[in-house]
C-alpha cells in the first residue's frame, strides 16, 4: 500500500511509518516535527512564526507540497487541525486530500473537540485534564484557551466535519476511545500507540545509591499536565531522603537530547491526570524505566492485560503522589521487577510492527 501520514504528535506517525515500512509498504510522513521536539519526517512542513511574511511562506510551502499529498491508498491525519493554520483555512486542504486519495482516516491522539467535550461532562472520567470529579477545571488560565478553541469555536466545526466524513477513526488511548466511540461506534477502532524497540537497549538498574527520578517539563504546559504537582511531591521526598533520592529535571529540549538525559534515570514522572501511558511514558517503559503516572485498571482492560501491572498509578493530588514516591524510595528493591514488567508490557502491546499490522487490518476493512 501507499500511505501518507500527515502531521505528528510525540513521534506517533514516524514510529508507525517504521513498522509499516518493515511490513513492505510505501510510507511518507509530512509534518513540522511536532515543533521544538523535531521528530523525524520525510517532508518538512514547518511554520517558522505567526508573522505575516512567515504565514505567506508557510501557505506557499503547503501549496508546493500538495502534489505529495495525492495518489495514496490511505491518508491518516494526526488531528483535525493537521496544518498550522486557523481551522477555517484548513477545510479546503482537507477537501483536496479527500478528493485525491482513496481513503482518509482521523487520529484521535490528543486535543480536539470530542476530548474537551467528554472531559467537561464530569461523568465519563473520574479525573482528566479538564475535570476532577464533578468539578470542571475551567478556571485555570492554562485550560481556558483549549476550551475556547475546541468547545464551540472554529476547530469544533472542522473536527465534526472530518470525523463524520472520514473513513475511520483510530483512538490511541483508552480516554480518546471513550470520547469518539459514543458518537461514531461503527468507525472507531482502538489501536495502541507504536514503540520501536529495535534500537533500544534496556537500562540496567545497577544498584547505584538512591533512586534517580526523571521529570520532563514542557514550558507553558506544566500545570495542564500536572507536572507542577508531581514535582512538588518529588521535591518533598528528596528533602526528606536526600541520600536516597536524585532528581533529573529538563525543560523543553529536543527529542534526542531528552532521550539521552532520560537514559540515566530509574523512574519517570509523567502526566498526572491520565488514566494511561502515552508515547513519552511508553518509550521510557521500553527502556525499563519505571513509570509513575497513569495506570488505571481501564488501561489494562482495553489491552486485555491480565497479568502485568508495571505502572505506579497515582491519583491527581499531591499527597497521593508523595506517598507513592516515598514508598518507592523506601522499597527501591521493587524497581528491577517493575522494570522487567515494563519492558514485557511494551513487547506485548506496543511493538511497532504488531501495531502497524493492526492499522493495516483496520484500514483495509473500511
Amino acid at each position: 500500500m501507499k500511505i501518507l501520514l500527515l502531521g505528528d504528535y510525540s513521534n506517533v506517525h514516524w514510529t508507525l511509518s517504521e513498522g509499516l515500512r518493515k511490513l513492505g509498504h510505501q510510507v511518507c510522513v509530512i509534518s513540522d516535527g511536532d515543533s521544538w521536539k523535531n521528530y523525524r519526517r520525510d517532508i518538512d512542513l514547518r511554520r517558522r512564526s505567526l508573522c505575516k511574511l512567515d504565514t505567506i511562506r508557510y501557505i506557499s510551502d503547503i501549496i508546493r507540497t500538495l502534489p505529495n499529498m495525492r495518489g495514496y491508498d490511505v491518508v491518516q491525519l494526526i488531528n483535525p487541525v493537521f496544518l498550522d493554520l486557523r481551522a477555517n483555512k484548513i477545510l479546503p486542504f482537507y477537501k483536496y486530500i479527500r478528493r485525491n486519495n482513496k481513503k482518509v482516516f482521523l487520529g484521535a491522539f490528543g486535543m480536539d473537540h470530542y476530548w474537551v467535550k467528554t472531559c467537561l461532562d464530569c461523568k465519563t472520567f473520574r479525573y482528566s485534564d479538564f475535570n476532577i470529579g464533578n468539578r470542571q477545571r475551567t478556571d485555570e488560565p492554562f485550560n481556558k484557551p483549549f476550551i475556547e478553541d475546541w468547545l464551540e469555536g472554529e476547530k469544533t466545526e472542522i473536527n465534526k466535519i472530518i470525523a463524520k466524513d472520514c473513513d475511520g477513526i483510530i483512538s490511541g488511548l483508552y480516554e480518546y476511545d471513550c470520547c469518539y466511540r459514543p458518537y461514531f461506534p461503527d468507525k472507531t477502532r482502538f489501536i495502541p500507540f507504536p514503540i520501536n524497540m529495535e534500537h533500544i537497549t534496556p537500562i540496567r538498574h545497577d544498584g547505584h545509591k538512591g533512586v534517580r527520578f526523571f521529570v520532563g517539563i514542557q514550558k507553558g504546559r506544566s500545570e495542564y499536565k500536572g507536572t507542577d504537582i508531581m514535582l512538588r511531591a518529588l521535591e518533598r521526598v528528596a528533602a526528606k531522603y536526600p541520600d536516597r533520592c536524585e532528581i533529573i529535571k529538563v525543560e523543553s529540549v529536543p527529542f534526542e537530547t531528552y532521550q539521552n538525559l532520560m537514559n540515566s534515570s530509574d523512574v519517570l514522572l509523567d502526566q498526572l491526570y491520565s488514566y494511561t501511558p502515552a508515547m513519552n511514558a511508553l518509550l521510557a517503559m521500553a527502556k525499563g524505566i519505571v513509570l509513575v503516572g497513569g495506570g488505571e485498571e481501564e488501561n489494562y482492560e482495553i489491552l486485555e492485560e491480565k497479568e502485568l501491572r508495571p505502572i505506579i498509578n497515582v491519583l491527581p493530588n499531591e499527597e497521593d503522589v508523595y506517598n507513592k514516591l516515598e514508598q518507592l524510595v523506601l522499597h527501591s528493591e521493587s524497581i528491577p521487577e517493575l522494570s522487567k514488567q515494563s519492558i514485557e508490557y511494551i513487547h506485548r502491546h506496543h511493538d511497532h510492527i504488531k501495531v502497524a499490522q493492526q492499522y493495516l487490518d483496520f484500514w483495509t476493512s473500511k
